[in-house]
Parts: structure tokens; C-alpha cells; sequence
């Protein structure tokens, strides 16, 4: 049922596509990248990771930047927490730049048409409404509409809205779920970016140029290929938060917390 749901919403997208969210191209990278995949609500676990990313990067010189790759929100316990930390909360010495997922769009679809049948609720958005002290929907829109601007801080449907889609540097590209085949960065739609599923043969050499490192589809542990990185190991199953480094001249590495 639930990838009927996702297929739903993804044509959707594609069939009544918003405004593009913005893509970060960049042509120089920083010493040293740190990407997280799907949070998921687990702010606790998020915190410890954060709290091993700084210890790591405590112990390396250059530049640092840290990537969220979307998906803070849904599922687990503290979507509310998770996003006061991405927006309240800076990382000493470390960059932190965030992206969009799917669940984060979708949450903003309910935002601006809330009802009780809307299907994010059934993609984790409740643990979400829950964790903003909200256990039950009114029946009445005007009514869920004036509750939910009350309980979810406009900051939060700021940062929501102001995500870009995909990040790019030389040798990476970051997205939340994956790139479609044979279209240049700058014209990628976000019906892609945040809901595509990566193939058997997206293992094969990076013809891009690049390896384009994202979330979306959870495995099992980090997969690191010579043309993609996925780091998203299902943490609402899991119980595990990963996350990749990136630093000139070294293989990649993998952090991890529960």
C-alpha cells in the first residue's frame, strides 16, 4: 500500500509540479564533506551523530561542510525537535547546508490543504503532528488550518520551503534520492530529485564525472559505489543514523550512532 502511496505522489509532482526548489552548484569543494542520511524524527540519534561528526572533524584540518540529505521529519518520535536543531542549533567549525525530501514536501502539501485523509498522514505525518502536542485532527479544514499555524512555529515551514533540492561540487553530487539519466543538473525536476529509486545499473562508473551520494532508499548497511553513495539504513527500522565522510585523498568513511 505504501508504494502505491509513494507512486501516487510522485506523479502528482510530476503532473502539477510547484516552483523548483533551488540547486547549490558550487565549483570548488570544501576539505571535507560530511553527509547524513534520513533522519526521521530521531533527534536523539541525530544529536550523538552530530556530537561524533564534531569529534571527527575536531581531529582534521580545512574546511568542513555537513549535508543533511532530507527527511528530517515523520516516522519517528521528535520530527518537532529535529527541526528547532537544523534551525536553532549551528555546528562549531562545521558548514551545515540542508536539503529537501520527499516527506518534507509532502508535509508542506498538508500544510496548505490539510484533511483528515491527506497521505501524509499515512506516510508517518501523525508521529509528526504528535510531536507538535497535536494527537487528533478537527474535522473542520478551517479549523485544522488555524491549529496547525498555531502548533508548528513558522520556522519550520520556512526552513520547510527554503530547502534547496541538490547540492554539487566538483567530484559529488547530493540529493535525497537519486538523478535522472541524461538530464544536466541545472534541469533536474524535484518530482526526481526527492522521489526517484536508483537502479541495478546506477552501480557502474560514474559516467557524470561525479558520484552522487543521497538517501531515499534504505539498505541494509552504507552502500559505496564507484558511481553512487547511499547512506539512508532505514533508521526507523534500523535504529541506526549513518553518515559519510568525504575528504580530499582519503577513501570514504563511515560514521554511525543509535
Amino acid at each position: 500500500m505504501i508504494r502505491g502511496i509513494l507512486d501516487f505522489l510522485r506523479s502528482r509532482a510530476a503532473a502539477s509540479p510547484p516552483e523548483q526548489r533551488r540547486k547549490l552548484l558550487f565549483d570548488r569543494a570544501p576539505d571535507h564533506i560530511y553527509a547524513v542520511g534520513d533522519v526521521h524524527g530521531y533527534d536523539d540519534t541525530l544529536g550523538r551523530l552530530e556530537e561524533l561528526i564534531i569529534a571527527d572533524g575536531a581531529r582534521r584540518n580545512g574546511v568542513k561542510w555537513l549535508v543533511m540529505l532530507g527527511d528530517y521529519v515523520d516516522r519517528g518520535p521528535k520530527s518537532s525537535a529535529v527541526l528547532t536543531r537544523l534551525t536553532t542549533r549551528p555546528l562549531a567549525g562545521i558548514r551545515r547546508i540542508c536539503l529537501s525530501g520527499n516527506h518534507e514536501a509532502v508535509m508542506l502539501d498538508f500544510l496548505g490543504n490539510p484533511a483528515t485523509d491527506h497521505h501524509w498522514l499515512r506516510l508517518g505525518g501523525m508521529e509528526t503532528l504528535r510531536s507538535y502536542g497535536l494527537n487528533r485532527l478537527p474535522t473542520g479544514r478551517a479549523e485544522q488550518k488555524t491549529l496547525l499555524e498555531t502548533l508548528i512555529p513558522a520556522s519550520h515551514v520556512a526552513f520547510l520551503t527554503s530547502l534547496p533540492s541538490l547540492l554539487q561540487v566538483p567530484g559529488y553530487c547530493f540529493v535525497h534520492a537519486g538523478l535522472k539519466k541524461g538530464v544536466a543538473l541545472t534541469e533536474q525536476k524535484d518530482a526526481d530529485l526527492l522521489w526517484i529509486r536508483p537502479g541495478a545499473a546506477d552501480h557502474q562508473h560514474a559516467a557524470n564525472g561525479f558520484v552522487t551520494v543521497h538517501g531515499h532508499t534504505p539498505v541494509a548497511r552504507v552502500e559505496i559505489g564507484p558511481s553512487r553513495i547511499n547512506i539512508d539504513t532505514g533508521i526507523y527500522r534500523s535504529g541506526i543514523l549513518s553518515a559519510v565522510r568525504l575528504s580530499h585523498g582519503e577513501p570514504p568513511g563511515i560514521i554511525q550512532s543509535r
